[in-house]
């Protein structure tokens, strides 16, 4: 049976050449790179390096970067970390309802704490924020605006620079959560205006567990560790030395071929995207159809399960999600697509296929023929029952 992995959303495969360069901090490389014996100054000079590298992708400056656990930490990081050294300035943050449960979850977290106050914005049914929201939503005490620039389950691109224009006229420090968005599109926090952005490296080929927080000079943000000095004192903790260098690697490969690769993955999912609305009856598309990124397409199948279609594909040998891998095992539909104002039941049957540089044309079409499988077991039984 063909095995097609169309979850690229989720995590992808560890790029080769970014194991091969590594595998050098694995083996003979290993110091801890706060010592300062020679061991130490090798691991030192390696983290020294990618950051470097990182901020010239990034546009920013070296000192800009700090390296941290992954999205979720950077997220969490950016938003209790503004909070905490802006609570003087005021308590109210603004996110919209489409985040990332590492924001969504941190600020209910906030809220309940009594340490703020949070607006959270409504989308449109294409899945988009409308700049005019958030130029209402603004306070005199808000200090934080926090809007992923590109949805993970819908693959819809935001319009981040008009939202960070409008904080920096009104002087809010803006936050924007680049996890699905960084090697899929140009990333440069000038051009957006970002004050805070986060990427997490097994989004792109690299090694899971590591990510990065650029912070703009001059922004006030508390540490969420204590206990050492590293990261410029932003971050306790004693660096991953491979997988910081993993991420280097990844990133330099992943951005080397944006427009290339995009334009393909682009065109496979429209092609999916035609054939299933082509083939398959009462399937609904979700999400904008142009302004996302180009590996990503979102679909509802009426009178089908989530869990069932899922199932059912993996059981044809096809991998895909309904939403953020980091809700697995819920009952609830997606909160994404209930704040785009899906019915229901619309919202308890969708599929999110994300591709990758492994995708090819063969994939899309078995994918189809599998899909229509599956749709058609799951809506006779439906009927049966």
């Amino acid at each position: 049976m063909r095995r097609v992995y169309a979850d690229y959303n989720a995590t992808t495969p560890l790029d080769p050449q970014v194991l091969e360069a590594m595998l050098p901090y694995l083996r003979e490389h290993f110091g801890n790179a706060s010592s300062v014996h020679t061991f130490g100054r090798e691991a030192r000079a390696a983290i020294d390096d990618v950051r470097v590298r990182l901020a010239k992708l990034l546009g920013a400056q070296e000192g800009e970067i700090v390296f941290t656990g992954g999205g979720t930490e950077a997220d969490n990081m950016a938003l209790f970390g503004v909070v905490r050294a802006r609570r003087k300035q005021g308590q109210h943050i603004i996110t919209s309802s489409i985040e990332h449960h590492a924001i969504l979850h941190g600020c209910q977290y906030l809220e309940k704490t009594g340490e703020c106050e949070v607006t959270y914005l409504p989308v449109s049914r294409e899945c988009l924020v409308d700049p005019a929201d958030l130029r209402q939503a603004i306070r005199p005490d808000s200090v934080l605006v926090s809007i992923m620039s590109a949805n993970n389950e819908t693959g819809t691109i935001q319009p981040v620079r008009e939202l960070a224009a409008i904080c920096r006229e009104r002087g809010v420090t803006f936050h924007t959560d680049a996890v699905q968005s960084f090697g899929k599109q140009p990333v440069c926090v000038d051009d957006w205006s970002a004050d805070l952005l986060s990427i997490a490296a097994h989004k792109f080929y690299g090694p899971k567990g590591v990510g990065a927080l650029y912070v703009r000079r001059g922004t006030k943000l508390d540490p969420l560790l204590f206990g050492g000095s590293h990261e410029n004192e932003r971050r306790a903790g004693t660096e991953n030395v491979a997988a910081i260098v993993g991420m280097g690697s990844a990133a330099e490969l992943a951005t080397a071929r944006i427009e290339e690769e995009q334009s393909r993955l682009f065109e496979l999912t429209e092609k999916l995207g035609e054939s299933i609305t082509q083939r398959i009856r009462s399937a609904h598309r979700n999400g904008h159809a142009r302004q996302r990124i180009g590996n990503t397409i979102n679909f509802s199948f009426e009178g089908c399960e989530e869990e069932g279609l899922l199932l059912g594909l993996d059981l044809e040998g096809v991998a895909v999600s309904s939403g953020s891998a980091c809700a697995v095992g819920s009952l609830e539909p997606s909160h994404v697509l209930k704040a785009m104002g899906l019915p229901h039941e619309l919202a308890r049957s969708a599929v999110r296929f994300s591709f990758g540089k492994s995708s090819t044309a063969e994939d899309v079409d078995y994918i189809l023929k599998a899909l229509k499988r599956v749709v058609e077991r799951l809506r006779a039984f439906s009927t049966k029952s």
